[in-house]
């Protein structure tokens, strides 16, 4: 028998980010925003990307389409392989032919993406004639398919109204439907259940778990809240003022967070607690430094409690400390190789 029949093929690597560099243009000069983004997201893996306001989230899925508003924003740096090929070396008409049709994004509030004077299923429509060459009546009949798909009730009705005429939640799924077109193989979905009650919330990642089963397609999900990253997420990247703290499975991210930032994010959630009423809620002392204004080495370092003149003066990198798990900190990673000399010892 071959073997090959045995073994389960690996999920391909559809995008890698690495080393991205973007800066704003400012009134008082230029300055950072993205400061050497890196990961990677395979085939049918849902990827979350977390961090406060202000850490870069949303610029660095911009710029996965080259959507990031120029002026103020510059990509200064770095590569984004899509299967291998960097779109930041593309043009712009060869970028039209990647939007849509092998990333598609969700934006977060649906009613300021969609537009108002033309009907839902008109907006499906567009990318399905341009890019997959449908006729008009083939792409509105695959345009009704696709509002089913999402769940949406009587999907042809449905598709002759306006925006305004569908609830917040029929509208995230419209704009689910009209991402998923084309069939993309990255699926970024920035904020999608923000403006959504929690039960509405709690439809639409479960449609996105299953449309992912079902379809292949990878998802990058971008949010800041950990209840929907424990919920839909394989992997986390944590974020802080433009740079990647902490990159593990969801798993050992929950389980055992290594960075005292990502530490301080699931210490700050609410907690259910019968035995202690007293209980109250943790938070990280300070704030995010503005963007013009990040200070030398670590930028947490004037937020953190293991902070030492090292992490002031220098940036740390982002090493291995599991099969699973990465973390940039200087206080982790001294521990971690002060552990690994003992057990050699040992």
């Amino acid at each position: 028998m071959n073997p090959s029949v045995l073994t389960p093929a690996l999920p391909e690597t559809v995008l890698e980010v690495s080393d991205l560099q973007v800066q704003f243009e400012t009134i008082d000069g230029i300055a950072p925003v993205l400061d050497g983004l890196s990961y990677t997201l395979k085939s049918g893996e849902t990827l979350a990307i977390v961090g406060e306001s202000g850490c870069g989230k949303t610029i660095g899925a911009l710029s996965l389409l080259r959507l990031a508003p120029s002026p103020p924003a510059r990509i200064t740096g770095g590569s984004i392989r899509l299967s291998g090929r960097d779109i930041l070396t593309l043009t712009e008409d060869e970028m039209r032919g990647i939007r849509g049709n092998d990333i598609a994004m969700i934006f977060q509030e649906p009613m300021t993406a969609l537009n108002p004077v033309l009907t839902i299923g008109h907006q499906i429509v567009e990318p399905l004639m341009l890019h997959k060459r449908l006729n008009r009546s083939a792409a509105w009949e695959r345009a009704v398919e696709l509002l089913r798909l999402v769940e949406i009730p009587e999907p042809e009705r449905r598709a002759s109204e306006y925006p305004h005429q569908l609830s917040g939640g029929m509208r995230q799924r419209a704009m689910i439907a009209m991402a998923l077109a084309c069939g993309p193989k990255i699926l970024v979905a920035d904020e999608p259940t923000t403006a959504l009650d929690v039960t509405i919330q709690a439809q639409i990642l479960k449609l996105m778990a299953d449309l992912k089963h079902r379809v292949g397609t990878a998802i990058l999900l971008i949010t800041h809240d950990l209840a929907v990253v424990a919920q839909t997420a394989d992997r986390v990247v944590v974020m802080y003022a433009g740079r990647v703290v902490e990159d593990a499975s969801v798993y050992e991210l929950f389980e055992n967070p290594r960075h005292p930032y990502t530490r301080g994010l699931l210490a700050s959630i609410p907690k259910l607690s019968i035995d202690d009423e007293r209980q109250k809620l943790e938070g990280i002392p300070g704030s995010v430094p503005p963007v013009g204004g990040r200070p030398s080495g670590c930028t947490f370092a004037p937020r953190c409690t293991l902070a030492r003149d090292e992490c002031r003066q220098s940036v740390p990198v982002l090493e291995t400390v599991s099969p699973t798990h990465k973390v940039a900190c200087w206080a982790v990673i001294d521990a971690t190789s002060k552990q690994e000399k003992e057990q050699a010892i040992v």
